[in-house]
């Protein structure tokens, strides 16, 4: 069972990347089939299920696209 929710501001993420890097579960990816409002792919979670709502990922986002929800 999840313990945390993510979500994404998709439109404001320039698919950098380090929200991948720093997610312990590898729960996150880049979505390669969408283009966001700026031109890039953004990251999108994968495997919410198994989301620990450790906050790493939003941590980690230079651009603060991220929130993340714990149960």
């Amino acid at each position: 069972m999840a313990k945390g929710r993510v979500s994404f501001n998709e439109d404001r993420c320039k698919g950098c990347g380090l929200c991948i890097e720093a997610c312990p579960v590898n729960i996150l990816a880049i979505d390669k089939d969408k283009i966001n409002n700026k031109g890039y792919n953004p990251a999108v979670i994968v495997e919410e299920e198994k989301c620990i709502g450790c906050a790493s990922c939003a941590t980690m986002c230079p651009d603060v696209v991220i929130t993340v929800e714990r149960d």
